[in-house]
């Protein structure tokens, strides 16, 4: 780690790929707070770093470490890896830094192993579920991005891609900070993968018109009876589909299950403002929204496939 925590600051793509070396945790935490470094997987990662590199800055103040760690824990509210990822390796502080150091790294490799787990099952299904010539709508960014390597629904649309079965990609643009039509756009035009972004109110009508075969994308966190969190508008593009008789499929890893988590109704839904949509009037601003179990087809994960349409659950 030398020192620092190293991210590629996601406010400037596509434009510009630049590397950012984070040396303290508060600037840890705005890198997260602004969504320079996010998605689920990557925010656990980021995570878990943080508390390595807060044991190095504090050794010799426990007072400050604590309050480190408090304060990456809670940068985010919705996205449970972020949490879970800090409360993992600070549970390894008393051992000291260099115990702390590597579980961080357990915390990435464990990551990208799930990715490409991911990636080669959640195709398996998609083929079972949309043929082998489909064209699939996906919401917000689910690359290497969001999750180290990879990703988990844009990895098994890379995935479909090599197999030679994939027909096509519908980005949402993902309002309002574009998470779709910058990111995923951009990740899927270096991997050579065909594509068109969306306005995100058209995916629904796209679905109606047969444009698209099936829904993939991902989730901050999934509750114990299959409700899904994940990137506002991610509602509404399950609502198309099950007017349209699609597949909806959330990838995600085992990581991202929260089995404490009852239902969608209690989880905090984290509000970014009004700066990010308009300097002139005040507005609603949920990053993220509730997705019914009732809706959603099936969750891949690295370990399993969780047909909800077949009433299983997490």
């Amino acid at each position: 780690m030398d020192g620092a925590v190293e991210i590629i600051d996601q406010t400037v793509l596509p434009k510009e790929v630049r590397i950012l070396r984070l040396h303290t945790v508060p600037a840890l935490v705005t890198a997260i707070q602004s969504l320079a470094v996010r998605g689920a997987p990557a925010l656990g990662v980021a995570g878990a770093f943080g508390v390595a590199l807060a044991a190095q800055v504090h050794a010799d103040d426990p007072a400050a470490l604590a309050a480190a760690v408090e304060r990456l824990e809670h940068a985010r509210p919705t996205a449970v890896n972020l949490a879970r990822g800090v409360r993992r390796v600070a549970a390894l502080l008393p051992q000291g830094p260099a115990a702390v150091l590597a579980e961080a790294c357990r915390v990435r490799d464990e990551e990208i192993a799930a990715s490409e787990a991911m990636a080669r099952r959640g195709a398996d299904l998609m083929i079972e579920l949309c043929g082998k010539r489909s064209r699939l709508l996906t919401h917000c960014n689910t690359g290497a991005l969001a999750a180290v390597v990879l990703g988990t629904a844009l990895g098994v649309v890379r995935e479909l891609h090599h197999r030679g079965v994939l027909a096509g990609v519908i980005a949402s643009e993902t309002r309002p900070l574009l998470q779709g039509a910058r990111l995923t756009a951009w990740e899927l035009g270096r991997w050579g993968i065909e594509h068109r972004v969306a306005v995100d109110s058209a995916g629904p009508f796209l679905m109606a018109r047969g444009e698209v075969d099936g829904v993939i994308l991902g989730a901050d966190r999934i509750c114990a009876n299959g409700d899904v969190i994940n990137k506002i508008g991610t509602y509404s593009h399950a609502l198309g589909a099950r007017r349209a008789g699609l597949p909806f499929v959330v990838v995600a890893p085992e990581s991202t299950v929260d089995l404490n988590t009852p239902s969608g109704d209690v989880v905090p839904i984290e509000d970014r403002g009004s700066a990010e949509v308009t300097p002139w009037s005040e507005a609603v601003n949920p990053a993220f929204d509730v997705t019914p179990r009732d809706l959603v087809t099936a969750i891949v994960t690295d370990r399993r496939v969780i047909r909800l349409d077949q009433g299983e659950r997490p």
